[in-house]
């Protein structure tokens, strides 16, 4: 079955997880405020988020949808979003150094959730199918000066939670993982493969 791709995302991490498992895709990102979206609960706002990233790309779809032939090969947008829940809080990318010292310092000994939804939407019908994945993180204790050095490098803590939990030097830190580390990542891959599969059944 011939289809496209478009992954929603600018996140090098969910280009390489597409990558890996064997597709082609062509990339936008969704110019959208995050912070404008607010909901209470962890899994609505990543589902809000990843709908809201949909509906932006959608948009700037200049072909739209109303004049493809049906015969056209199925196009489907892949949007997902991410935050961290540590002690019952939502956490997302921080917003200075001292919020991403804070974030870190609660996992330490503790344990977090990674909060994952996924949206596939099929351009040519309109159809959308979507998850969640959310994989926990046990941490053993970090030490202070780990954490100061982690945040004045800053490439360490520009994601979702304010740490990249798989990073090399963040491994020794982590006593279980329970779910994927692509899950972690922010792009789970079962969920993915399973929901491209059903996109595209509703198509046939």
């Amino acid at each position: 079955d011939f289809f496209k791709i478009i992954l929603g995302s600018s996140s090098p991490a969910r280009r390489a997880i597409l990558s890996d498992m064997g597709y082609e895709f062509a990339t936008m990102s969704a110019d959208i405020d995050e912070r404008a979206i607010r909901r209470e609960k962890p899994e609505e706002l990543v589902k809000a988020l990843a709908e809201a990233k949909a509906d932006a790309i959608k948009l700037n779809l200049v072909d739209g949808c109303a004049d493809r032939d049906i015969r056209d090969p199925p196009t489907l947008l892949i949007t997902s979003d991410q935050v961290v829940v540590s002690k019952g809080v939502i956490r997302e990318r921080p917003r200075s150094m001292e919020e991403a010292r804070e974030f870190i310092k609660a996992y330490s000994g503790d344990r977090a959730l990674a909060v994952n939804y996924v949206l596939l939407t099929n351009l040519s019908t309109g159809a959308t199918k979507g998850g969640w994945d959310i994989p926990e993180i046990c941490f053993h204790h970090i030490p202070v000066e780990f954490i100061e050095e982690v945040v004045k490098e800053g490439d360490m803590t520009c994601v979702a939670g304010g740490l990249k939990l798989t990073h090399p030097s963040v491994l020794p830190f982590i006593k279980e993982l329970v779910g994927t580390a692509d899950g972690v990542r922010g792009l789970p891959r079962e969920l993915t493969e399973k929901l491209i599969r059903e996109s595209l059944e509703v198509n046939s």
